[in-house]
């Protein structure tokens, strides 16, 4: 059986079964909508405002950090590797801290993937996301539809990080 005929014939069959229980029209599960997150802006490192929904498609491994936060820094070589490792997926370090600081950083700690500027307004960004103590640094996984699949408050573990990533890409 052709795929376009059987998907005809289960949909004349579900519009019969719909019709005798007395429903007039169908109701269509929405696609879920990614998290709100994805509706914003932030510039890099130039001023140059990006999107979030650029990365959405493919999984993306958001990192809130701060050029002042010890264990941010630490964790920052563990995601660059992962960065490297994880080709089908987006990294993005999402900086709670001023364009300066981050600029000085980023001539001493090179990382390949997006720096984005949130300011201190990236504590309000990340409770939604449950970071109700605004603590850093917070990583948050989303799926490739921009759902949140793992958060960690801390410094990432790189073994659970890559379990995690390891398992979304099965």
């Amino acid at each position: 059986m052709k795929r376009r005929d059987f998907l005809l014939g289960t949909g004349a069959l579900a519009a019969a079964g719909i019709a005798a229980a007395g429903v007039s029209h169908l109701v269509l599960a929405a696609k879920p909508a990614p998290d709100p997150l994805f509706e914003q802006s932030f510039p890099d490192l130039d001023g140059k405002a990006s999107a979030m929904s650029q990365w959405l498609g493919k999984p993306v491994v958001a990192n809130f950090w701060a050029t002042w936060c010890p264990p941010c820094v630490k964790e920052m070589p563990d995601l660059e590797a992962m960065h490297a490792k994880y080709k089908q997926v987006h990294f993005l370090g999402l900086a709670v801290d001023v364009p300066a600081n981050v600029r000085a950083f980023s001539e001493k700690v090179h990382v390949s993937y997006p720096l984005l500027m949130l300011g201190h307004g990236g504590i309000s960004l990340m409770r939604p996301l449950g970071n109700t103590a605004g603590g850093l640094p917070f990583t948050v996984v989303f799926d490739a539809q921009g759902k949140v699949a793992h958060k960690v408050l801390g410094q990432i573990k790189p073994k659970e990080l890559e379990q995690v990533l390891d398992a979304m890409l099965a």
